[in-house]
């Protein structure tokens, strides 16, 4: 695979875990009046999903690739 292949389908697996994790911190504001474990269960979520995502900026760092704009 031609290394500039390989980054951009990094860039573009980040892109996708950004736009996720922002969604699932969407979610917690969605869950508020459902109660504390709904709100939990959110918050764990979201969590997951932006450590997914400084994962693949780490990666990505590591390569030097710069995504700030």
């Amino acid at each position: 695979m031609n290394q500039s292949v390989a980054h951009a389908e990094l860039i573009a697996t980040f892109r996708r875990a950004e736009v996720d994790a922002a969604h699932k911190f969407g979610l917690i504001k969605a869950v508020e009046n459902k109660g504390p474990k709904a709100i939990q269960a959110a918050v764990e979520i979201a969590a997951r999903a932006a450590k997914r995502r400084d994962s693949y900026a780490k990666k990505l760092n590591v390569l030097g690739v710069n995504l700030k704009d």
